[in-house]
């Protein structure tokens, strides 16, 4: 036993760092000089580096080099709904006012209890309620089509704005008494960039739903599904159902319930069309995918609600993930990989990542394609001998009770003896 866990210690030591990764990738574009140096990690590195990436080193050589994540998703507060202010008729015309957050804004959703309607909403802003000097931002066009089928906007999409104070003044059939308020969140400092997790152009029509169906590997985000109509029909809205179930699922004990399926709506809206004599060109192509954290493979179905319209003449629908960015701080023409695949490894935890800050120059790097690590050899099972072979065990206990029965055996015969 003892030369055993000699000779395992000795393979430990001679085994190379990187030996126990299933899969490796080259990085690269080296930069010319010591700088900063970020790549954007596909799906298939989500796919295989474990949950959180846990597995996910970087090494020169055999030296591992730390990382951070750089996520890229917009870090927006929740939206706050903002009561108006000095609602009222001044000109003809419903107007108010609206103490905003601090902080950058840009997009503005107005709370408007009407239906059927078209309305041009003329908008400035200062830094003081009364007596300070206003900058004109704009006139947006917000209706409602609800007797077209056409859904509804009510969303101002300013250009990125500071102002203390609002001022709206609305031209159309909308009473101040239907204003109920606004909501708005900050802005994120970016905007985000996507990556595709999954593509597909090929539709079913069920009944009156066009239905689109994927299978996203365990592990891989999805943060939102962009779809691509043809050009007809012009104007449309319709409701998008999103149903994310496991495609294999073990069965679950007395003790747990089986993993239950995720739903999430939304709509897609695209109208370009004059109407009163005012143009309107609103479109919102994309939906927000629902929150799944999932290590199993995922079956993804995608229902468009085409009620008694035709259906879309859909080009393709994509699954996006936001892009997560990883950074390091590269050395002047070294060489690096990337390796994972190793189900034993926690998430690392680098100082560099605690400390760090994404520089306006970091080079643009890149991943080669993914490979089956060379070196790569199942990792040495370190859990006791009891755990490795239960069997053997069992086999010494049943010898053990059958030994104690022969003897027991033996000494009530001797026992019997005159």
């Amino acid at each position: 036993m003892a030369f055993h866990y000699i000779a395992l210690l000795l393979f430990i030591i001679a085994a190379s760092p990187v030996t126990h990764f299933r899969y490796d990738r080259p990085v690269l574009s080296s930069p010319p000089q010591r700088q900063q140096a970020c790549l954007v990690l596909d799906p298939a590195t989500f796919s295989h580096a474990g949950p959180q990436l846990s597995s996910l080193r970087l090494y020169r050589a055999d030296a591992e080099t730390p990382y951070a994540i750089d996520n890229a998703i917009p870090a927006e507060s929740s939206a706050k709904n903002i009561a108006p202010l000095n609602t009222g008729v001044r000109d003809d015309a419903t107007s108010f006012d609206a103490a905003m957050p601090d902080g950058s804004y840009s997009n503005l959703d107005l709370k408007i209890e009407a239906k059927d309607f078209i309305a041009t909403v003329y908008v400035s802003g200062s830094q003081s309620q009364k007596g300070a000097a206003t900058t004109k931002l704009g006139s947006y066009t917000i209706f409602d089509f609800t007797h077209q089928k056409l859904g509804r906007s009510t969303v101002l999409h300013l250009p990125q704005s500071d102002f203390r104070y609002l001022h709206f003044r609305i031209v159309g059939p909308i009473s101040p008494d239907q204003i109920t308020g606004l909501s708005t969140a900050r802005l994120s400092q970016s905007h985000p960039q996507y990556v595709t997790v999954a593509t597909s152009s090929t539709v079913q029509q069920k009944g009156r739903d066009t239905i689109i169906e994927f299978t996203v590997p365990g592990d891989v985000p999805v943060d939102r599904i962009l779809f691509t109509p043809g050009a007809q029909p012009i104007n449309f809205s319709r409701e998008v159902a999103i149903t994310v179930a496991p495609v294999f699922v073990r069965p679950a004990t007395d003790a747990e319930e089986p993993p239950r399926p995720s739903f999430s709506s939304g709509n897609l809206l695209r109208i370009h069309s004059t109407e009163n004599g005012r143009k309107i060109d609103e479109e919102d192509l994309a939906v927000a995918a629902p929150d799944i954290n999932s290590s199993l493979a995922t079956k993804w179905t995608v229902a468009i609600h085409n009620q008694d319209d035709a259906p879309l003449d859909l080009q393709s629908v994509t699954l996006q993930m936001v892009a997560r960015t990883l950074c390091f701080s590269a050395d002047q023409g070294a060489s690096y990989r990337l390796y994972y695949g190793d189900s034993a490894l926690n998430p690392p935890r680098y100082d560099y990542a605690a400390l760090f800050s994404r520089e306006k120059n970091a080079a643009r790097a890149s991943l080669g394609p993914e490979e089956q690590n060379p070196q790569y050899q199942p990792p040495p099972d370190m859990r006791p001998f009891t755990e490795r072979h239960p069997a053997l065990l069992w086999i010494a206990l049943l010898a053990a009770i059958f030994t104690l029965g022969v003897i027991a055996l033996r000494s009530s015969r001797q026992i019997q003896k005159p």
